[in-house]
């Protein structure tokens, strides 16, 4: 590979060189700027250009991606980043930090599931009365069987049928 001229540098990238550079598809270059995750402009022959800042900005929403974290909460947190620079160590600090309260929380339910599953397995039944993975926080069956949203009123009895 050709070392880049210093001049280089300073030059914006065009779409496959930005997907090239940062190791995805060019449909994923269109996609992140289409939600608002990336910026770029265009020349006056038309072409898609991006500063080389877009490139950090792609590592981080990779990296976001890998974590869990949905494309609107990316978004808002590289909104609180300046368009026109690459993000710093300090930023993605900053950003990390914000995310680890809610990493903790999907990690904790995650454990959480993770026992229930254990308890499960023990047992086998996976009844729809009790089970709380197969009905977590029921609080319509105390007012009997079928669709209870769809049929308001007091419940129904099994030989009213």
């Amino acid at each position: 590979m050709a070392l880049a001229h210093p001049d280089d540098r300073h030059k914006p990238l065009t779409v496959s060189q930005v997907a090239r550079r940062s190791g995805v598809a060019v449909s994923a270059v269109h996609f992140y700027e289409a939600k608002g995750l990336i910026h770029g402009w265009r020349t006056e022959g038309n072409q898609r250009r991006y500063h080389r800042g877009v490139l950090r900005r792609i590592a981080i929403i990779k990296v976001a991606q890998r974590t869990g974290m949905p494309l609107d909460a990316i978004r808002q947190a590289l909104d609180t980043l300046p368009s026109r620079r690459a993000p710093t160590a300090e930023d993605w600090q900053r950003l990390s930090l914000n995310w680890r309260a809610e990493l903790d929380q999907r990690i904790e339910k995650l454990a959480q599931l993770r026992d229930q599953l254990d308890d499960c397995i023990g047992c086998g039944c996976l009844s729809i009365e009790t089970c709380p993975l197969r009905n977590p926080a029921d609080t319509l069956g105390d007012r009997g069987p079928g669709p209870q949203i769809l049929e308001p009123g007091p419940a129904r009895s099994d030989d009213s049928a």
